[in-house]
This record gives C-alpha cells, structure tokens and sequence, in this order.
C-alpha cells in the first residue's frame, strides 16, 4: 500500500487535504505516472486518493460516507465493463486483422494461380493460332495445285476439242 492509513475519529483539516494532494502529486512523480492515456499506476494512486478522501468524509459524515463509497464502487464497475469491452474490442480487431491477412495472401495464392492460367491460355492461343495459319497456307497451296491441275486439264481438254474438232472437220468438208 502507498498509503498507511490510521483510522482516526478526528475530521480532516483543510492542511490534511492539501498534505493529501501534495503526498499524490509526488508519488505521481515518483512512480513516473503518465499524465494522459491510460494508465495503470495514475488510477491505482488515485483510487488510493478517493478511499482516503472517503475516510475522511465518513467521519464527518456517515451517510455522505457511504454514497461516495457507492459513487466510487459504481465507478470502478464501469470502469471494469469498459476495460473488458476495450480488450475485447482489441482481440476482435485482431481476429479480424488476421483474417484480413488470410484472406489476402488467399487472393494472392489465387491471383498467382490465375496469371499462370492466362499464360498457359495465351500459350495455347498463340499455338492455336500459328496451326490455324499452317493449314490456311497449307489449304491455299492445295487450292492453288488443284486449280492449276483443273486449268491444264481445261486447256488439255480444250486442245484436245478443238484437235478432234479440227478433225471432224477435216472429214465432213472433202465429202462435200
């Protein structure tokens, strides 16, 4: 405890009150509380301060005494609800945060996935599209050959015709 306390009958003078701020202020230092922020030891030396400041209050008066008792039980009780609520709110943002972490390196996982697909697509594509031009060209060039042949088998023919024609010819005109 920083505080002894001696349970005295005598109401506390104005000097008890101000020995009591002077004896918080340099314990505050001592103990190197901070000044804002929550901390641990400021509260505990305060909490220390207000039983002291109820003691001598209850002295003077009992059931002023004992409202403030109630007041300061009321406090710490909410003070313990906001605690437990920081703190789960703490542990909730941390579960949170890691699923957040999880999920991300997921989609990274799947990102990664995804750009290796489009790769072996475009791949694919690209081999796709080279065979597809390899059998146009190969498809002209038969064109091509096929329509040549056709053309010298035309003329062939064609010569041909006109051969036997001639010939034909040759035989009905000396009857005349």
């Amino acid at each position: 405890l920083l505080y002894c306390q001696r349970i005295s009958s005598t109401p506390a003078t104005r000097l008890d009150v101000i020995n009591l701020q002077e004896q918080l202020d340099m314990r505050l230092q001592q103990r190197q509380a901070r000044e804002t922020g929550i901390c641990p030891v400021r509260r505990e030396l305060f909490s220390q301060c207000f039983d002291e400041l109820i003691r001598q209050v209850a002295i003077n008066c009992a059931e002023r005494g004992l409202l403030l008792l109630r007041v300061r039980d009321e406090l710490q009780m909410t003070l313990r609800a906001y605690q437990t609520l920081y703190e789960s709110s703490v542990a909730f943002g941390m579960r949170k945060a890691l699923m957040a972490e999880q999920g991300k390196s997921e989609l990274e996982r799947k990102l990664v996935q995804l750009e290796e697909d489009k790769r072996d697509l475009e791949r694919q594509l690209k081999e796709t599209k080279a065979n597809a031009e390899a059998a146009e060209k190969k498809l002209n060039e038969q064109r091509q050959v096929e329509e040549k042949k056709h053309m010298e088998e035309i003329n062939f023919l064609k010569k041909t015709n006109q051969q036997l024609k001639a010939q034909l010819e040759g035989l009905i005109a000396p009857k005349k």
